[in-house]
């Protein structure tokens, strides 16, 4: 299997937290696949880093994706971004997406990190990282 269904993913993943009311009111619709230059909100949800290795077996092609979706926040503590990764996990954990491209067999929560970033720590960002399981048709 090769990197082929990546985007039909990316695309099903962000629809996903775009439609999710919860994601959505948490994060004022404001979920990003790049971040937009200039002033950005104060709270957000972005797309990430992304990781896929060959996974095909004897029932076909298939690939484990490993991708980041991130919540960063300039909101003091960490509350209100550990509400919003919350949100992110509700909506994304065994999701049934439909895929432009090839089959979702499985989508997963893996690990979360939390940490203080930008100068002073005044930024709050969560690093959400999820497991998909994917066929091509």
């Amino acid at each position: 299997m090769s990197y082929g269904v990546s985007a039909a993913l990316q695309a099903a993943v962000f629809q996903q937290l775009s439609n999710d009311a919860q994601v959505s009111a948490q994060s004022s619709g404001a979920i990003y696949d790049a971040v937009p230059t200039g002033t950005v909100p104060q709270t957000y949800v972005s797309l990430g880093p992304e990781e896929v290795r060959e996974a095909s077996d004897r029932s076909g092609a298939g690939a484990v994706h490993r991708f980041t979706v991130s919540v960063v926040s300039e909101a003091a503590g960490f509350g209100a971004a550990k509400i919003l990764a919350g949100a992110v996990c509700d909506a994304l954990e065994d999701a049934p997406l439909t895929l432009d491209r090839g089959r979702l067999v499985g989508l997963w929560f893996e690990r979360a990190s939390a940490r203080r970033t930008g100068t002073g720590g005044a930024i709050r960002q969560i690093d959400l990282r999820f497991r998909a399981r994917v066929e091509d048709n």
